[in-house]
């Protein structure tokens, strides 16, 4: 690996936990991934208050998550290959300050359209720095002091989401809803200084997934592939989101047909390319891509949940904004205190059981938020959905995490992580686009507690059937790694590192 020594300032590979270039590198990565992590958990608590001063329609709400998500889901991996070859800090700053430009761009929107393009924007800013963070910890510090380096940066991520919903809350109720953008621009500042000054750069010598080398020797990155999933995710999108208010319209078929039509083509152009984005041969191992239809039922669950329960509280049972984002804290704190030790169980008794009861007891908790209405107590309704939410989460995110990456050889964990990261999001996506509709939620459905409470109790289930197929799914398809011959068979091969969905550490490469 390349590296480059600045004066006061250890080359990437030497970096040591006590040393203060250390404790600065650690700083600079939290504050860029909080940036990115702030704006997932906070938009939610938000968005009713977005709607009624923008004048907007549900549909509008919808893309305002969703245009963050198709960007970030879309181009994450061809982020983390940018960083390997131009530059792990430069990518990962270049990230930090568009992201900061885009949110003030998003805080500054005068209407919806330019809320929802400035959000797009957002997640192309995601995209460079959400690889960049953890591949700076990866690349930079000492082997010695890596794995404790990742899991400070994980554990103050982690404190990181745990306050967004609270922070956003008091900023929807006290300033207003655009300071819950403004608030990436003060981090921007700092980050960016003190990266600049106290990380090394690195980049990768080696040719990395989505990258291939031309006839001239210089490496080229799969574009194509890039902008051919966005596309197909932006189309489906479209299609969902629109056909509630416009029906079986030909403009919402035309775009559902081509958003398939761009999935084929993605495919076709991914298995031809010598060295593709997404690889298709890493699918050969079964393990791998059953982990990955569990982690699309468990996310696209949670994602449907979030959007519709931060709603759902302040719309029908009548929570402040702050009220509704604290009421959601427990399931972050939950994952925060004791997903280290399950990640230790599923060590000891492997994947299978805690990938099969962790999404059925996280169904039971969202089955429990039926009980959520106008009036609803927080101690007697509220409290125990998201306290059993948090506890199958608990069980089943360290656990999936640690098997995506077991599930391919050492060298590919990068590429495992960051596809795993992509079906995260794009889950996500797709269950804002798809629950209103599939509930029959009208375009006004926000503007109407009885409604939206309507709606609501019958998308519960539909989001608790998801984590059941996922639970049925792991029991059926899911074994040790070491069972897996695909893995048996396989040859290291270097990737970049990419995060994973919930930001967990992934071994050293």
């Amino acid at each position: 690996m390349a590296t480059h020594r600045r004066e006061g300032v250890e080359k990437a590979g030497e970096i040591r936990l006590k040393d203060t270039t250390g404790r600065w590198m650690i700083l600079t990565t939290v504050l860029g991934s909080s940036m990115a992590m702030l704006d997932s958990t906070v938009v939610n608590v938000a968005l009713p208050r977005i709607g009624r001063d923008l004048d907007t329609d549900l549909a509008a709400l919808q893309w305002t998550v969703n245009a963050y998500m198709i960007t970030l889901a879309g181009l994450i991996l061809l982020g983390g290959a940018l960083g390997d070859r131009f530059g792990r800090r430069r990518v990962f700053v270049i990230g930090v300050i568009w992201f900061a430009v885009a949110s003030l761009a998003c805080g500054l929107a005068p209407n919806d359209i330019v809320l929802i393009a400035a959000r797009a924007l957002q997640g192309v800013g995601g995209a460079l720095l959400t690889p960049g963070s953890l591949a700076l910890i990866q690349s930079g510090f000492h082997p010695d002091d890596r794995a404790k380096a990742v899991g400070l940066w994980s554990g103050l991520g982690g404190v990181g989401a745990a306050i967004g919903p609270f922070v956003g809350g008091w900023l929807v109720d006290g300033p207003g809803w655009r300071w819950v953008f403004f608030l990436n621009v003060p981090l921007a500042l700092v980050c960016v200084p003190v990266a600049l000054r106290h990380v090394p750069e690195s980049r990768d010598t080696s040719v990395p997934e989505g990258v291939r080398a031309g006839a001239d020797g210089r490496r080229r990155f799969d574009v194509l592939g890039a902008v051919l999933g966005a596309l197909a995710l932006a189309l489906v999108t479209y299609a969902l989101i629109e056909a509630p208010k416009d029906g079986a319209s030909p403009v919402v078929i035309g775009a559902a047909v081509a958003g398939v039509v761009l999935g084929v083509v993605f495919v076709q152009v991914e298995r031809r390319r010598t060295d593709p984005m997404l690889p298709l041969s890493i699918f050969s191992s079964r393990l791998f891509t059953s982990v990955n239809l569990v982690t699309f039922c468990v996310y696209a669950a949670l994602g449907g949940f979030m959007f519709l329960a931060a709603i759902q509280l302040q719309v029908v049972a009548g929570y402040s904004a702050l009220g509704a984002g604290t009421a959601l804290l427990p399931t972050t704190l939950l994952m925060l205190l004791f997903s280290a030790k399950s990640g230790e169980l599923g060590q000891r008794i492997g994947p299978r059981i805690p990938l099969t009861v962790g999404p059925l007891i996280a169904a039971a908790g969202m089955l429990l938020m039926l009980r959520v209405g106008p009036g609803a107590s927080y101690l007697t309704d509220v409290l125990p959905a998201v306290a059993l939410l948090g506890v199958g989460l608990v069980t089943m995110v360290a656990p999936l995490t640690a098997t995506v990456l077991a599930s391919v050889d050492a060298g590919k964990a990068g590429l495992a992580s960051g596809i795993n990261n992509a079906a995260a999001r794009a889950a996500g996506l797709v269950a804002v686009a798809a629950l209103p509709l599939l509930a029959r939620m009208t375009p006004e459905a926000y503007r109407s507690a009885p409604e939206f409470e309507a709606a609501f109790r019958r998308a519960m289930p539909m989001c608790a059937g998801l984590l059941a197929a996922g639970a049925a799914l792991a029991w059926w398809q899911v074994r040790r790694p070491a069972d897996d011959p695909a893995l048996k068979r396989s040859e290291p091969r270097t990737s970049c590192a990419v995060g994973a969905p919930g930001l967990e550490p992934e071994p050293d490469r």
